[in-house]
């Protein structure tokens, strides 16, 4: 599939595949920011803008923007990460010049003070609604522990305080700063014509503004430490997380990362599977390393009945033990690459796929990445290079943050939340 770039004058940056035998085409808007580029008076902005661009804009009302995309039978959505906001959509090749008029067009939004006000609500009811997710609360909750003082710890959703205290004029600085055209990236694949492409995009967006963006402390994490007790007594089972340091995503390291957080904790035939999930001791547990933008991490969790917990935590610690003493063995690697060779091939197999893959690639480290060289890149990894890695980042090196109805526990120092 050939690869295209190109980059308008105001700094915004076109990336795409192209390939005439696909029967869709996926195009992306990807805003380099999120809840680790806000300020504490700005926590949540990101992921409220978000929503505030499909309230209206000056040429489309909030219900024009919803059936303009049914009208073409688009499936379309946005998301808020730590480090990326991201507008998108998936549809037929002869609908792509619509699709670009009303993604660009939602990207310049109105941002009125009566649809500010309203979607302000929404989101304080989000929050509610969040705190009634014990999982979600146990991650969000450790996540914070975890990174302490550094901005990846941020929340998403920011706080009912934070939210509900952020004022228009917050917003709109705070947007015209971060949605600056130098700090969007703007990806398609599928079956489209890449000239066409340029020039629908050149038309819509050429206009937008340049500004200073950057983005501070994009230095390695290795974590806080120790060891923590969260109690929260009406939830009903225990949460237990354990968050270490990992390679960055601009690291080849990243390769050996992924195939050993999956041949330790995937969700089927790995050592957390073998040792809790399948006789029964945990509901579930499992591992995955998570790629940032200047410091990675690999985050393990188990969840199960409270009075198991202290022995499901001894078990995790006792494989993380095990793996960095003896690291894994050939048929885990073998079985591990097969996983993730079959999941790169089965993403790139839809426009979708591609395009969100080779956006975060060129957000990350400014570079192209296509199938064969991924697939080239996993199968390269060999036992030296896990244990490299595990010398690299010892993943028995974590922080445990247990999040329940649990008083007490051994080793853990508690707080009510």
């Amino acid at each position: 599939m050939p690869f295209h770039t190109h980059k308008l004058p105001n700094g915004l940056q076109l990336i795409g595949e192209t390939s005439p035998s696909a029967r869709s085409a996926a195009v992306g808007f990807f805003v380099r920011t999120g809840s680790r580029d806000e300020t504490p008076a700005e926590s949540g902005v990101s992921h409220f803008l978000e929503h505030m661009m499909f309230k209206g804009t000056p040429r489309r009302t909030a219900f024009d923007v919803n059936l303009d995309f049914d009208r073409i039978g688009a499936s379309y959505n946005a998301y808020t990460s730590e480090e990326n906001t991201v507008y998108y959509a998936a549809l037929l090749p002869e609908y792509l010049p619509r699709g670009i008029d009303i993604l660009a067009d939602i990207l310049r939004p109105s941002l009125r003070d009566e649809d500010f006000t309203t979607e302000k609500n929404v989101i304080l009811e989000e929050i509610d609604m969040y705190e009634d997710q014990p999982g979600s609360v146990a991650w969000d909750r450790a996540r914070r522990i975890y990174y302490g003082t550094h901005p990846l710890g941020n929340s998403v959703l920011g706080t009912k305080e934070s939210v509900g205290a952020l004022t228009r004029d917050q917003m709109h600085a705070y947007f015209s700063r971060r949605y600056a055209a130098n700090n969007i990236v703007v990806s398609a694949a599928g079956n489209y014509d890449w000239n066409t492409f340029v020039r629908l995009i050149t038309d819509a967006c050429s206009g937008w503004n340049t500004d200073t963006v950057g983005r501070e402390n994009r230095t390695e994490w290795p974590g806080t430490g120790g060891r923590h007790l969260l109690t929260r007594e009406k939830v009903q089972q225990e949460y237990v997380m354990f968050m270490g340091g990992g390679p960055p995503a601009h690291s080849k390291m990243r390769y050996a990362a992924d195939t050993l957080a999956l041949a330790v904790g995937d969700d089927s035939g790995s050592r957390l599977y073998w040792a809790l999930v399948d006789p029964g001791h945990a509901d579930s547990a499992d591992c995955s390393y998570v790629e940032n933008d200047g410091s990675g991490a690999v985050y393990a969790s188990l969840s199960c009945e409270p009075e198991h917990t202290e022995e499901n935590t001894a078990k995790v610690l006792e494989v993380f033990a095990g793996v960095q003493t003896g690291g894994i063995t050939e048929a885990e690697l073998h079985q591990a690459k097969s996983k993730i060779l079959s999941r790169v091939v089965r993403g790139s197999e839809k426009p979708m796929g591609r395009m969100q893959a080779i956006a975060a690639a060129w957000s990350y480290t400014g570079e192209y990445r296509d199938v064969d060289t991924e697939l080239a890149n996993f199968e390269a990894v060999t036992l030296a290079d896990v244990r490299a890695y595990l010398d690299a980042y010892p993943i028995d090196r974590t922080t445990v943050v247990a999040f329940g109805p649990l008083k007490e526990m051994t080793g853990l120092e508690g707080k009510v939340v």
